[in-house]
């Protein structure tokens, strides 16, 4: 049985045990109460009978029956009692129900009221048992106890006043009992919908597999209910990785970038967080084509885009030298036609001057650049952009004695980003140049990339920072995120500028180190 069918059959059990006890009280009310009307009715009929001059004065006659009997009854039938009995001292009756019983003795108790009180009983007489009230009747003159009068109603006739209120109790018991079902009926519904028709056994199976594999998995598991601010669940892995707080995690606690995913599907979504790069997917749960939240998967892959950055930097560097191959292929061809041609002096002019030019630059970098991995870094970059039709040049005062405070792979990939932007953003403008700037002065390492491009206001920069997710496939469209990454981790700088030229500029303190 579900767990909903279960709470149903004994919430409906209860119920009716409750509502059976309910009304078996409130009959066992009313029949007391209907006893305490009757002692109280047959009282004051006793005592007006016992009171009454005609009865005082019908005791005195000869034959005081002829005189009450009518009376009595007529009394009787008003008042609905089952009898009027009004008798002598020593029991012998004057008038009574049945007349064949008159003139015989009583069979109650008198012994109260012959001491002049008036009192009540339930007692089992001629006609069964009856709640009766035994009264005397005083003398006018002396105010003794000339006659007894006894009023009373039998449990029979208690207990048809008593039925007569039956169905009443009963229509209230069967429109609580229908209430209580409709109520358990709609609970039943709410929570065969919660649970989905599970039973408990199948709910514990549920949860338990659900605990092993939230502690076990080793992704990101962060789930919310629809139009929930607060998560439903978060395992811990993915506090880990999104650097949660404990305890309730709400919407604004994540990263700027995955608190606008709102309700979307996602897939394989690049994120940058402060420390880390994490590929992000997310799905939308529907149970019968009815939304019930969303199911967000986080994966780290920080150190394998760390080693995919590098990646695409050695291959930069191995396609610049495979198209140099080429070009000093063609060169040397050239050379070796011109001595052919018998025309030495030209070759060797022509020769040279690439091998100076070359030479000279090299000799520049690593002269200003004590870094290799960053010198062949820019070397390779010079290359790349001519192939892309943009002029890169290196600055003048660039000089650089060490990458410290950062790791030369770090250095890479901050150079690296910043110049791979550049060349996006001016790749398809003519006369297009892009300089590089990296200084190490006044405790602060400064790396500077300007362009010929239009460049980006401060608002688009902001986003274009803050938004730390690409759906490409390599490193473009994570530059600025991962430069941001990498900054924020060193307490650096980065901004943006227009004025005299378009340029991205970092600055990071010096001696301050890995925090």
């Amino acid at each position: 049985m579900t767990l909903a069918g279960q709470v149903f059959l004994v919430q409906l059990l209860v119920l009716v045990a409750m509502i059976g006890v309910g009304a078996s009280l409130a009959l066992w009310q009313v029949r007391r109460e209907q006893d305490e009307a009757t002692r109280d009715m047959v009282t004051g009929i006793a005592v007006a009978v016992a009171q009454s001059p005609a009865t005082i004065a019908a005791v005195h006659e000869p034959d005081p029956t002829a005189l009450l009997q009518p009376v009595t009854e007529r009394i009787r039938l008003r008042t609905r009692v089952d009898f009027i009995v009004v008798m002598a001292p020593d029991r012998t009756r004057y008038t009574h129900t049945e007349p064949d019983r008159i003139g015989k003795l009583f069979s109650g108790n008198i012994y109260r009221a012959l001491r002049g009180e008036t009192f009540t009983e339930t007692d089992t007489g001629t006609l069964g048992p009856s709640i009766r009230v035994v009264t005397p009747v005083r003398d006018e003159i002396g105010g003794g106890v000339v006659a007894l009068v006894s009023v009373g109603v039998t449990r029979a006739t208690i207990g048809d006043q008593v039925l007569e209120q039956l169905p009443l109790i009963l229509g209230a018991a069967g429109a609580g009992l229908l209430l209580a079902t409709v109520g358990s009926l709609l609970l039943r519904r709410r929570l065969l919908r919660q649970t989905h028709g599970l039973a408990p056994a199948q709910l514990r199976t549920l949860y338990e597999h659900h605990d092993a594999v939230l502690h076990s998995v080793h992704e990101g598991l962060v789930v919310f209910d629809q139009g929930a601010e607060e998560a439903a669940v978060v395992n811990d892995e993915a506090r880990l990785l999104l650097e949660l707080p404990d305890g309730p995690v709400r919407r604004t606690d994540l990263p700027v970038s995955l608190r606008r995913l709102g309700m979307m599907v996602v897939r394989d979504e690049m994120h940058v967080t402060a420390e880390r790069v994490l590929v992000v997917n997310q799905d939308v749960v529907t149970w019968s084509g009815r939304p019930l939240g969303t199911v967000l998967t986080v994966r780290d892959h920080t150190e394998l885009r760390d080693m995919m950055g590098e990646l695409n930097s050695m291959r930069g560097l191995a396609d610049s030298l495979r198209a140099q191959a080429h070009e000093s292929a063609n060169r040397l061809h050239a050379v070796i036609t011109l001595v052919e041609l018998g025309r030495p002096h030209e070759a060797v002019e022509f020769a040279t001057a690439e091998l100076r030019l070359s030479q000279a630059l090299i000799d520049r970098l690593t002269g200003a650049v004590a870094e290799p991995a960053l010198a062949a870094l820019l070397l390779g970059k010079v290359d790349q952009a001519l192939e892309r039709g943009v002029e890169l040049t290196v600055a003048e005062d660039t000089a650089l004695d060490s990458a410290a405070p950062l790791s030369p792979h770090e250095m890479v990939t901050l150079v690296g980003n910043l110049v791979d932007n550049a060349l996006d953003a001016v790749a398809q403008s003519p006369d297009a140049w892009v300089e590089v700037t990296v200084r190490q002065q006044d405790s602060q390492l400064s790396v500077r990339v300007a362009d010929s491009g239009e460049g980006m206001s401060e608002e688009a920069f902001a986003r274009a920072m803050d938004r730390g997710y690409s759906t490409k496939t390599d490193h473009q469209g994570l530059g600025l995120a991962l430069v941001r990454r990498l900054v924020a981790r060193y307490g650096g700088v980065l901004e943006a500028e227009r004025t005299p030229e378009s340029a991205v500029v970092v600055r990071i303190p010096v001696a301050g180190g890995r925090p």
